[in-house]
């Protein structure tokens, strides 16, 4: 065991936050640690690096483990230096045994004894343990991973913002391979193309990793086990963060019968006892039954709680076919071109995820949008338009003197002060807590605060920029099926995999200084640029990627510039039954495209399964099956896609002919 809680009490003035909790971390482990916003999921973390002390029981710690804590509060720290220089701070060790090395290559030049030759091998031995030789190399390729360039290395780490220093930080530890590393809310800061590489990074890393997450995607392919804290109560499910959700509604409604078993069988032995209690010959039985009753282990009623509160929209003008359309549209900063001569629309009832790396333009592609942002080019704005705004710069237009509920009034939305205290409930506000002053708010609330304000509003458009950033999973819930019933038009930018899966009909990306249209959900793009990427490599040139990424498959264009050649009488019976043939070949394929993926997603529903994993002889056969039919699948896939495009041409030549 690395750490762990032993039957520990832990309670923040008048508040308990957990009671009587017992948790061991063991080695390679990897955890997800969730619950409801403000249940002390970071509390729990500081228990465990000792900031805090708990009120009753024991806070476990190996002596030679080492632990590394990511969270919030490292914000504060503050230097000159570079970011190369500050995350380079992981190899101190290596660089004091440098120094020493430094010192004894110098006494070696006068001095060949034995001993100090013997002294020098130990300390290179030393120098390489520490990873010495890889230095540079390594924390380059960290910070890389995580989102800089070459040239933001030598930059001064006071230069970057919030989001980016913590990027530095987590690069830093990162480096310093800790035996267990804590990451509160590690992929807040980072974007889409990051979040991938720190999955690919956590899955090869050696240590134990806990995780406070609210992104799903990151928890179901990072954890093995969910720790969950929930009415003060640590509860443990041995899966992923799917697992967790199923295994948690069944095991509460397991225990949820038995405590209305009980509450009947408890009632009908007070009913005995209040029958017999005046009978003489009747009251050493009832007072038996009261005996009985007294000494009963009772059952606690665990109906779930959460806030299961629909937010709802609500319209007021229907807009034109066309709601904002930008044409030749370029935006250039000093160091940075955006846009060039591009051109894109949104219609109404699109659902659009503008995603892709930091850097790349997409909230200036929002402002661009909303009109609040100048650009050569036209931006012409559809009729009837009606919009809401929702980003992090729309906090400085709270009115920080109003309460919670007075500011939602602002939004002109008519709702009652009950219907508002409801929906404020939905983004984590309850009780008292809607009475307060917009200024003594920390950062998160405001923006749930600005958020509940967009949603308030009755309007038609929306233009949301990282609108999960402060929402926990369940309240992320409420959002998507609130967006998911709105009968206006949305516009979004998220790291969220898991909320653009269940939000966008459309992926947008800025690439090449254009904006690029993919017209299907977010699962759909990603498989279809795995198969762009791997004909790519298959075809030895990014052309073939190229076009097809323009011009996707399940489109079904034919492109108007390249006609069809003519073909003779002669030639056309021949070209008939090649068609049939490779007919009845994209049927087969078809199936078989079907039935590997069925063979897929059951192989994953296996692989996530606990037992799985505790038998060690299933756990390698099932992952050498699962292999083999992605293997399987990629080639099939492959296969389906050459004949789609063979057809297509046979088609056109049959049309030429």
């Amino acid at each position: 065991m690395l750490a762990g809680l032993q039957n520990v009490t832990f309670e923040f003035g008048a508040r308990t936050i957990v009671e009587d909790a017992t948790w061991h971390i063991h080695p390679a482990e990897r955890i997800g640690l969730v619950g409801y916003n403000g249940t002390g999921k970071s509390t729990l973390l500081k228990l465990l690096v000792g900031e805090y002390l708990p009120s009753r029981g024991t806070v476990e710690r190996s002596r030679n483990t080492s632990i590394g804590y990511l969270h919030q509060d490292l914000l504060s720290f503050d230097t000159n230096e570079s970011i190369l220089q500050v995350a380079l701070h992981a190899f101190d060790r290596a660089k004091k045994v440098q120094e020493e090395l430094d010192e004894l290559t110098k006494k070696l030049e006068t001095d060949t004894s034995e001993e100090l030759l013997l002294e020098y091998s130990h300390k290179l031995h030393e120098f390489e343990e520490a990873g010495g030789y890889e230095i540079e190399h390594k924390t380059e390729e960290v910070l890389q991973g995580l989102g800089f360039s070459n040239a933001d290395l030598s930059r001064p780490y006071r230069e970057f913002s919030g989001g980016w220093r913590m990027r530095v930080l987590l690069a830093k530890m990162i480096l310093q391979a800790p035996d267990l590393l804590l990451l509160d809310e590690p992929t807040n800061h980072l974007d889409l193309p990051s979040i991938e590489w720190l999955e690919k990074y956590l899955t090869h890393y050696k240590g134990a990793v806990v995780m406070v997450s609210h992104d799903r995607f990151f928890l179901n392919r990072m954890v093995k086990k969910i720790v969950e804290l929930y009415q003060r109560e640590l509860h443990i499910y041995n899966g992923n963060y799917e697992f967790y959700e199923k295994e948690k509604i069944e095991r509460i409604a397991i225990q949820q019968r038995a405590y209305e078993n009980q509450q009947d069988y408890i009632r009908q032995n007070e009913r005995l006892v209040e029958r017999f209690r005046a009978k003489a010959s009747k009251a050493a039985m009832a007072q038996s039954i009261m005996k009985k009753l007294d000494k009963l282990d009772r059952i606690e009623d665990v109906a779930l709680e959460r806030p299961d509160i629909r937010i709802n929209f609500s319209v007021d003008k229907i807009p034109g076919k066309v709601l904002v359309e930008l044409k030749g549209v370029s935006k250039h900063f000093k160091n940075i071109d955006i846009l060039e001569n591009a051109s894109a629309e949104i219609e109404r009832g699109d659902k659009i995820a503008l995603i892709g790396a930091n850097g790349k333009g997409k909230s200036t592609l929002l402002r661009i949008i909303a009109g609040t942002e100048p650009v050569e080019g036209e931006r012409k704005w559809g009729h009837n338009i009606d919009e809401a705004f929702y980003a992090q710069h729309q906090l400085e237009s709270l009115d920080l003197n109003n309460t919670l509920v007075e500011e939602m009034h602002t939004a002109r939305a008519q709702k009652t002060d009950l219907e508002l205290r409801t929906l404020l409930g939905c983004f984590l506000f309850s009780g008292d807590d809607v009475d307060k002053k917009i200024k003594v708010l920390s950062g998160g609330e405001k923006a749930r605060v600005a958020l509940a304000k967009t949603i308030v509003s009755k309007a038609n458009f929306l233009l949301l920029d990282e609108p999960t950033n402060h929402l926990d999973l369940h309240s992320t819930e409420l959002l998507i099926d609130a967006l998911n019933r709105y009968e206006g038009t949305i516009i979004l930018v998220s790291h969220d995999r898991y909320f653009i899966s269940k939000i966008a009909n459309k992926i947008w990306e800025i690439k090449d200084k254009e904006i690029k249209e993919f017209k299907g959900n977010y699962t759909e793009w990603v498989e279809w640029n795995e198969r762009m990427a791997a004909r790519e490599k298959e075809a030895g040139s990014p052309q073939v990627a190229v076009r097809s990424q323009e011009v996707p498959k399940k489109e079904k264009d034919i492109p108007a510039n390249n006609p069809a050649k003519p073909v003779s009488k002669s030639d056309k019976s021949g070209l008939q039954k090649e068609v049939q043939k490779q007919q009845r070949l994209f049927q087969k394929l078809e199936k078989e495209v079907e039935e590997l993926n069925a063979k897929k997603a059951e192989l994953e529903a296996k692989l996530s399964h606990p037992e799985t994993y505790s038998n060690g002889e299933e756990f390698k056969k099932t992952e050498a099956l699962y292999k083999d039919v992605v293997a399987k699948l990629a080639q099939a896939s492959k296969e389906y896609e050459v004949v789609f495009e063979k057809m297509i041409s046979l088609d056109e030549q049959l049309l030429g002919s």
